[in-house]
């Protein structure tokens, strides 16, 4: 019966011709499957190094638009990683080892990369296609693929196919191609003959195909399209002293205007070039095309062997080497065809650009205004250029750099800033400034960042219409009409202590034009989804509407994230885990009614493992904080632990999370595998105080330390403290005030305040910016308040340590100076202390390099071994503290 069973369902998954292998198969049928034999007790077994790579990561990737598939990915450190497209409501899956970059396209049909092959799979009939040598591919919403393909000659060729008919036109010889935003058009350029060619054509009826030039001997590059896919530009790139020349294409009118540096309106000493920071950019009514120019007038300084530093620089030699020289950087220039007026917009003085989105306006500042100052970007003046008139107003002075914080509203009427504690909106039509939030009497600013004492909650978007500005608080989201005469509060989170934020699944990062943010607008007439994080570690998902406003989708003990849906919004896909249950894929049907439809690492049953537990604790100064203690495997409430703690500063949201076991660990620390390793684990928050970090760290962890041997669990003299980076620091300081830990570790550490200070970071900033008003947040110089810098730093109080150290650091780290672990090492060598420096060649702040992980991972293990277990059979640590 077991084996029918097992026979139905390899009869219903079907897989593509890269048949998966026979574990992977059995990995995902048989939980599946229902048999007699698991309602027993099965004798859980302790985990093997060994057997780690056995563990893989899902992650849940797209959703169809009829919500019936989904597509995710298990992926392995060993590599054999797999794309799965599975049916929720049959539960038919195809597997496509080594699968990425799927997308669904119209007609049932699902299409991904696997190597060099393309995958085009038929949902409803289960036919499948493989189309090798394909380097590229675009899906469009009316039913066609775009692929480019390599043949045996190495040559490029396109091939047009619809997914209804499976007819097909093939281009050879493409060397770039860009598909319209709508889907309907193609630009692409050609090489014939060796002669250069750029053509359009029509998707639907590719034999309709329009040359815009042939038989050139100059190249075509910067394709671009407008936003709605009405109009489409180009570049013609000349190799001699000939100037470049811009076109642009209406699609609407079918006129084709071009520009060259030639024109008599054209601004002297000027030149049109093709910049991936500049990218041309043609506005939605047509009328306006932004691109890119060079000055011929601009100074080339020839490169020198001696490097000029001079003390009254606005910036630093690294920072104009690594930013480069505003000089020299290209300008924007705006071109109005109908008008034939071309403008250059951004200058030397004021070289930094943020378009409103209506593209009537540009926001003009100098990153170098108020330089040199301290903090990692200085303060600016902006101002606000009318593209039609070319009057520019001063909007802003001296005022803070945010990219959170200055946002054009979508349509163009507004930009909203945060300044005074408030959020302020700038009316662009009538030059009028507004606090919106002053008389909310909330604040819009807080903890939001670690090593970041406050900062803006944030500004996701604004209504339809610019009717309202959306704003978040600590807990709920806020909406603002423009002239702030009124707001209302959409969500009930502070009561409740749940911190709400709107999912958006379609922005995985901050979208930019040029300088400025790219703002969504929201409909508040639809249901929105919003993730929500309770204070008590509990997340998950509710649905917002206006009329019952949040509803609890799904509200759990457990980690949520990945939240995935289409544009019907009747069902979310979401990932789930906890620190004890390996990740799995939900969905839900916007009830409290949800189903797994994927758990991953089914073998996670067969071993011991630990658990997770939310620690309430207070320092000193009566403050109450959260920690996460974590239990070894296979637990025996009879015996007392050693304990391991893990510091850098906010710890209590990795309660639920899991955590596969391995020796690929960046940072050389896994918490699972040192729960597998018999040690408990403590994660706790640390609280930061004004010109204290150090000593206030130093009072949070043993304040947390202190609460868990309480609980008489934990063997108080086998304690282990350790950290990385800012950890590292905290780690090198707190061991400086108590002899609490018997043994530690500080990587990447940061142990001299001062010569931090005055050290350079990996961009060529002065290390200065994170002292004053971040991370250190010491409120001054070393010259200002030596006595605190003294007070906080690891190096000058070393000589009260009393803990073995292990020190290790990547010698190519440019995050942290690996002076910083030198200089400790020195003093305690010096101070003839227990410690031993480890040192990786080619290695960065983390590492990179699987033998890496590997070795510094277990050397971890080991130095803990030796002094919490007593295990002294590591011949290189006897070498070094005996």
């Amino acid at each position: 019966m077991f084996f029918n069973i097992i026979k139905k369902h390899l009869r219903t998954m079907r897989f593509c011709e890269m048949q998966c292998p026979l574990y992977l198969v059995l990995l995902f049928i048989l939980p599946l499957v229902a048999c007699p034999l698991w309602g027993q007790v099965v004798q859980k077994k302790v985990l093997s190094p060994d057997e780690y790579h056995l563990w893989g990561d899902v992650r849940l990737d797209k959703v169809s638009h009829d919500e019936k598939w989904v597509v995710y990915n298990m992926e392995y450190t060993s590599g054999n990683d797999t794309l799965f497209v599975q049916n929720i409501e049959k539960n038919t899956t195809y597997a496509f080892p080594d699968g990425e970059n799927g997308s669904f396209a119209p007609n049932d049909i699902f299409v991904c990369h696997s190597g060099d092959n393309l995958h085009i799979l038929n949902l409803k009939t289960a036919k499948k296609e493989t189309v090798p040598n394909v380097m590229q591919y675009s899906l469009s919403e009316t039913g066609y693929l775009i692929c480019l393909r390599t043949n045996k000659n190495n040559k490029k060729n396109l091939e047009i196919r619809s997914m209804q008919s499976g007819s097909i036109k093939k281009i050879n010889d493409i060397t770039s191609y860009l598909m319209s935003p709508d889907g309907k058009n193609l630009i692409y350029t050609t090489l014939l003959d060796n002669r250069n060619a750029i053509a359009l054509i029509s998707i639907k009826k590719p034999e309709q195909i329009k040359w815009f030039q042939q038989d050139s001997r100059e190249k075509f590059i910067g394709l671009t399209w407008q936003k709605e896919g009405n109009a489409l530009a180009f570049i013609k790139q000349y190799d001699d002293s000939k100037e470049n020349i811009l076109f642009l294409y209406n699609l609407l009118n079918h006129k084709l205007d071009h520009l060259s540096a030639s024109d008599i309106n054209f601004p002297e000493n000027w030149s049109i070039v093709n910049d991936t920071f500049r990218k041309i950019l043609i506005s939605e009514d047509l009328q306006k095309v932004f691109f890119a120019v060079v000055t011929s007038s601009a100074v080339i300084q020839q490169e020198s062997n001696v490097e000029i530093w001079n003390a009254n620089d606005k910036w630093i030699y690294p920072v104009e080497k690594f930013q480069g020289s505003i000089e020299k950087k290209s300008k924007l220039g705006l071109w109005q065809p109908a008008e034939s007026k071309v403008n250059i917009i951004t200058s030397n003085e004021l070289s930094s650009v943020m378009l409103t989105t209506d593209m009537k306006y540009a926001v003009l500042s100098n990153p170098k205004e108020y330089e040199p100052q301290f903090e990692i970007e200085g303060p600016r003046d902006y101002y606000i250029l009318n593209l039609k008139t070319f009057e520019k107003k001063l909007i802003l002075e001296k005022h803070p750099y945010d990219l959170e914080a200055l946002n054009p509203s979508p349509t163009g009427k507004y930009l909203a800033y945060f300044k005074e504690n408030n959020w302020w909106v700038y009316n662009t039509s009538t030059d009028t400034h507004t606090n919106i939030t002053a008389s909310t009497g909330i604040k819009f600013k807080g903890k939001k960042q670690e090593l970041v004492p406050e900062s803006v909650y944030g500004n996701p978007g604004w209504t339809k219409k610019d009717n309202e500005i959306i704003l978040y608080d600590q807990y709920d989201i806020w909406a603002i009409t423009p002239d702030g005469s009124n707001f209302r509060r959409l969500t009930k989170g502070r009561e409740q202590q749940i911190q709400y934020r709107i999912i958006n699944p379609s922005v995985n990062y901050r979208k930019l034009v040029y300088d400025g943010p790219v703002i969504e607008t929201f409909d508040l007439n639809k249901k929105i989804f919003l993730r929500a994080k309770g204070n008590d570690g509990k997340m998950g998902c509710f649905r917002w509407d206006k009329s019952s406003f949040e509803k609890r989708i799904v509200y759990l003990d457990s980690y949520i994230d990945q939240f995935k849906y289409s544009e019907k919004r009747n069902k979310i896909f979401y990932r789930e885990q906890k620190f004890d249950m390996p990740p799995q894929l939900v969905i839900s049907n916007n009830s409290s009614l949800s189903v797994s439809f994927f758990k991953s690492n089914p073998q996670h049953e067969k071993y011991y493992w630990g658990k997770s537990e939310l620690i309430n604790f207070k320092n000193s100064r009566d403050q109450n904080l959260k920690a996460v203690l974590l239990y070894p495997a296979a637990y025996n409430p009879k015996k007392k632990y050693p304990m391991i703690v893990n510091i850098y500063q906010g710890k209590a949201d990795e309660l639920h999370l899991y955590q596969n076991p391995t020796f690929a660990n960046e940072g050389g620390f896994n918490v699972t595998v040192m729960t597998l390793e018999g040690y408990f684990v403590l994660l706790p928050d640390i609280s930061l105080i004004y010109q204290s970090p150090g000593i206030s760290a130093a009072d949070c962890v043993v304040s947390a330390t202190t609460a868990v041997i309480k609980k008489g669990i934990v063997n108080s003299a086998k304690i282990g403290l350790m950290g990385h980076s800012f950890g590292g620091y905290e780690t090198a300081f707190t061991i400086t005030q108590t002899p609490m830990f018997a043994a530690a570790i500080a990587s990447g550490a940061i142990t001299d305040l001062v010569s931090l200070y005055y050290s350079v970071g990996r961009s060529g900033n002065p290390e200065m910016w994170r002292f004053e008003g971040e991370q250190w947040n010491m409120g001054g110089s070393p010259h200002d308040i030596p006595s605190s810098y003294h007070a906080n730093s690891p190096l000058p109080n070393a000589v009260n340590i009393q803990s073995p150290l292990l020190l290790w650091s990547g010698k190519n780290d440019k995050q942290v100076d690996i002076h910083q672990s030198l200089e400790f090492y020195l003093a305690m060598r010096r101070l003839k202390k227990k410690s031993i420096m480890l040192l990786y060649a080619d290695e960065g702040h983390v590492f990179t390099k699987p033998d890496n992980q590997k070795d510094i991972t277990i050397r971890m293990i080991e130095w803990f071994n030796y002094f919490l277990k007593d295990d002294h059979s590591y011949s290189w640590i006897n070498k070094g503290v005996q």
